[in-house]
């Protein structure tokens, strides 16, 4: 008997969307070992030479003129004709190709991009009935997420799901499982070897995350941070930014043997694991990540729209808080120093309140779905 096989769909805008994929494949993997599953970021593996330079463009749009970012995701309802008859002409017949070639048993998307375009596959094509999944890999419900063929979506928050029914998306399809992040984060080594693997000292300690494309580039706020480096180690995680990184190894000021500047690293988790306080842009998952490892967060200058919603979430349930000013970093600085044991003892209540939720609940919602 062949093992059933999971296609996990996802688009290269942000790190986010793929990591929520290879978080899955991982966790069924780990759940079942009959699964088979193949993680593919779709307009990458179609279209090679156009999809890059997409993937290009969004990026400098969100860098250099985030408040339009924040109005069409306030404003874009759905896909308009005109989007829907793009995504048609670059995507639809390979997709339809790819599907007949792999077989999959289940797909599950973690964009709503590929989930657009599976979704038109099923609706032009009445014998392509394979369940789709779509997983909200934010802390809001955007209409573009939305499609009548999608069987389950997989959310977040029981918050989500309200905005889902508010978009009149029947109850019985939706799924509150919290966001599925790699089953490493839900894990806790002891911190003197991972100390020892990346040189670090055991001392109070701040990770500074950009996100994959490495967008903590606030000068002032990272020499505020830097301006703690005798008490407090430091570690800037820039991602993919390697100008940035090059501009801040050459800089006197992170010359220190408290700070470490790193680029992009698979093992966030450890470096979270040892970390205090997590400074970073409030990504979905970046948040989810820093949810499982129980760790307290500052937001820094959240884009217009998802993060802008994902800030609010974790801010009002007193997981993070908004970097408003320099005096939260440094409010922030001073607990570290002088309240440390305090801060340790929240993370641990913290950590045992988050235990109730099953950091696999995703992953068993798509098994549940192929038996």
């Amino acid at each position: 008997m062949r093992k059933k096989r999971v296609l996990l769909l996802s688009e290269g805008f942000g790190a986010g969307h793929t990591q929520a994929a290879y978080a899955l494949s991982s966790s069924l993997r780990k759940l079942s070992p009959n699964l088979q599953t193949k993680v593919l970021e779709l307009g990458s593996f179609l279209n090679p030479k156009l999809a890059p330079l997409i993937v290009s463009a969004y990026r400098k749009t969100v860098t250099s003129q985030p408040r339009l970012m924040g109005y069409v995701y306030r404003h874009q309802k759905s896909f308009n004709r005109l989007t829907t008859l793009a995504l048609h002409r670059i995507f639809y017949t390979h997709t339809q190709n790819i599907m007949k070639q792999l077989k999959p048993d289940i797909i599950v998307c973690t964009h709503f991009i590929p989930s657009a375009v599976v979704s038109r596959l099923k609706r032009l094509d009445p014998a392509f009935k394979v369940p789709l999944v779509t997983v909200i890999t934010d802390y809001d419900a955007h209409a573009t997420w939305i499609s009548p063929e999608v069987d389950r979506y997989l959310v977040s928050t029981p918050e989500v799901k309200t905005k889902l029914r508010y978009r009149n998306v029947a109850a019985a399809k939706i799924q509150v499982t919290g966001m599925p992040v790699h089953p490493s984060f839900w894990e806790h080594p002891g911190k003197a070897d991972i100390l020892k693997q990346f040189s670090l000292q055991d001392m109070p300690t701040v990770l500074v995350m950009g996100g994959g494309w490495g967008m903590m580039n606030d000068e002032v706020i990272n020499a505020a941070l830097a301006g703690w480096r005798d008490k407090i180690q430091i570690i800037f995680c820039l991602g993919k930014n390697e100008k940035l990184l090059r501009e801040m190894q050459e800089n006197s000021l992170y010359s220190h043997p408290n700070i470490s500047l790193t680029g992009f690293t698979r093992e966030i988790d450890k470096l979270m694991e040892i970390s205090d306080l997590l400074v970073t842009k409030p990504g979905g998952m970046t948040c989810s990540e820093g949810l499982a490892k129980g760790i307290p967060m500052l937001f820094y200058d959240p884009l217009p729209g998802q993060e802008e919603e994902n800030c609010r979430y974790f801010t009002a349930a007193g997981l993070g808080e908004p970097v408003s000013s320099l005096k939260v970093v440094d409010r922030w600085m001073e607990r570290l120093l002088y309240c440390y044991d305090e801060v340790k003892d929240r993370r641990q209540e913290h950590l045992e309140e988050i235990a109730r939720f099953h950091p696999l609940q995703s992953a068993q919602s798509i098994i549940d779905m192929l038996e």
